[in-house]
């Protein structure tokens, strides 16, 4: 956390303690640097401007969605918007 962000957050003992192991690097990401840079993509798609649209879609083929999304670990709208990206 940078000396900015410090002034403006009261943090408690143990978040300090965390702040200052992460800091020295004691804790590493569990995520790979694709994997990152993937959830990225979608927080900042999150807040692009975005238009409705309505579609009709098998039930079958919905549920498969939503498993895979599961699967990635993402709602099956986010899912599907990042499947369009793709392959758009």
């Amino acid at each position: 956390m940078n000396k900015k962000n410090k002034k403006q957050i009261k943090l408690t003992s143990e978040e300090r303690s965390l702040d200052r192991a992460i800091e020295r690097g004691e804790y590493v990401s569990v995520y790979s640097a694709k994997e990152v840079e993937r959830y990225q993509a979608v927080a900042k798609n999150t807040f692009a401007k975005q238009k409705a649209v309505n579609i009709r879609i098998s039930e079958r083929n919905l549920a498969r969605l939503k498993a895979a999304a599961a699967r990635e670990g993402v709602s099956y709208q986010t899912f599907i918007t990042s499947l369009i990206q793709k392959h758009v």
